[in-house]
């Protein structure tokens, strides 16, 4: 198992893991990522989420404000 450090920012659109030496992997959720992470690591990984990924994911989790990604059903 390999710890990849994953932070949220919003102007990339959603959570990114940056990896020395390999080209930052960014999705709009952790499911997403942690798919996009195994695929390419060929084995399980860890997301060791900064205070930022923390605090999006806690706020999604207490049904915040809804994500750019839902935006278009208004």
């Amino acid at each position: 198992m390999r710890d990849i450090p994953v932070t949220f920012d919003e102007r990339r659109g959603g959570y990114v893991a940056e990896r020395a030496g390999v080209v930052p992997v960014s999705a709009l959720s952790l499911a997403g990522l942690r798919r996009r992470l195994e695929a390419s690591e060929r084995r399980a990984v860890r997301l060791v989420l900064d205070k930022h990924a923390r605090a999006e994911r806690d706020e999604r989790r207490r049904g915040g404000p809804s994500r750019r990604a839902d935006a278009w059903s208004h």
